[in-house]
């Protein structure tokens, strides 16, 4: 039996030596606490890295985690200043930054947070709508922050961050703002279509009095040049038929020949003689006798005419006919395109005036 006591009582005593060693050596990872407590009672909190107890009589009580956390709560039933309930769902960022207090001071600080911000939450939204609810969002976290991290310093807790994931007002509210969102957009559609046709028509209009102007300014221009010409060619014809001092003998000769001109046409169907033939036929008659009288006159006599001057221009001066001046087409265009532009900043003036009245 000795021999057999001997090796049992040795094998436990390695047992307890090695026991003995594990519960003296402790390894804390890095952002983690662990409280210790020494029969009972807080002793002291390890941080990361090797730490020694004394074996059976130090005991580790909790290992906090010193990382932020997230948490999301469910959906909490809230109503409004209106008589509307709303679910809202919330997420808290929080961190540990007093292990002792956040394993002493609460039992469980994760739900002692969540009844925290629902209460607030009750108390925040009682106080606002719902238009006030879903455009505060801001203002909202703000409040629940701040209740937030003042209730929960002396637990050891920073709350870093509150959000409201999600607002859902009842569903015939929401189908009333559907509706309305769809009329505004409604409205706002037709208000731009109506803007865009309005300044399609303002441009469409401005375009065609421009063209407008500047065809009536190319057509004025064109006829100036048209009747500046005709009346340089009648100045110069006027000029040459007072140069040639014609005698009426010629004027007759020339009408004759124009009288089958007149009388051409499909349609003319009545060709009435004018009382000038009469005059031209006359002095025409005359010429033919004064012809005919030089081969019959007597010898010795002499033509009692009085002769004509070689120079006919200067028995009839050419009268003082005034040349008209051309007016450069290149300037013509140019002032009608000055013209143009004018009338169309008048016009935009007009416009911005009628829009910000």
């Amino acid at each position: 039996m000795g021999d057999v006591i001997g090796p049992v009582v040795l094998v436990l005593l390695a047992i307890l030596v090695v026991a003995a060693i594990a519960k003296t050596i402790r390894i804390v990872p890095q952002a983690s606490a662990v409280i210790v407590e020494r029969l009972g009672r807080y002793s002291r909190t390890l941080d990361a890295g090797l730490n020694i107890l004394v074996p059976f009589i130090d005991k580790p009580r909790a290992v906090v985690d010193l990382r932020e956390q997230v948490v999301s709560f469910p959906p909490q039933p809230v109503i409004t200043s209106d008589n509307l309930v709303v679910s809202i769902d919330t997420v808290i960022y929080y961190q540990p930054t007093d292990p002792k207090a956040a394993t002493y001071e609460i039992a469980n600080y994760i739900q002692g947070i969540e009844q925290l911000t629902v209460t607030t939450l009750r108390n925040v939204i009682g106080s606002l709508d719902l238009e006030q609810t879903l455009t505060s969002r801001d203002q909202i976290n703000g409040q629940l922050r701040g209740v937030l991290d003042e209730a929960t310093g002396r637990w050891g807790i920073r709350v870093n961050r509150v959000e409201l994931k999600a607002i859902d007002p009842p569903h015939s509210v929401q189908d009333s703002m559907e509706k309305q969102m769809r009329a505004e957009r409604d409205r706002r559609a037709a208000i731009l279509n109506a803007e865009g046709l309005k300044q399609s028509q303002i441009l469409t209009a401005e375009g065609e009095k421009q063209s407008s102007i500047l065809r009536a300014e190319g057509q004025a221009q064109a006829a100036i040049l048209r009747a500046q010409g005709e009346a340089r060619a009648i100045g110069q014809v006027f000029d040459a038929i007072h140069r040639g001092d014609p005698d009426p003998k010629l004027l007759a000769y020339q009408y004759l020949q124009m009288l089958p001109q007149i009388a051409k046409g499909d349609a003319n169907k009545l060709w009435i003689v004018p009382s000038e033939l009469n005059d031209a036929l006359k002095g025409f008659g005359s010429m033919f006798n004064a012809h005919g009288g030089s081969q019959v006159q007597a010898p010795g006599t002499s033509d009692q005419r009085p002769q004509q001057s070689r120079r006919p221009s200067e028995q009839h001066p050419a009268p003082d006919f005034e040349v008209p001046t051309l007016e450069d087409p290149v300037e013509a265009l140019r002032r009608a395109r000055a013209e143009a532009a004018g009338a169309t900043r008048a016009a935009e003036g007009a416009q911005r005036t009628a829009s910000g009245g």
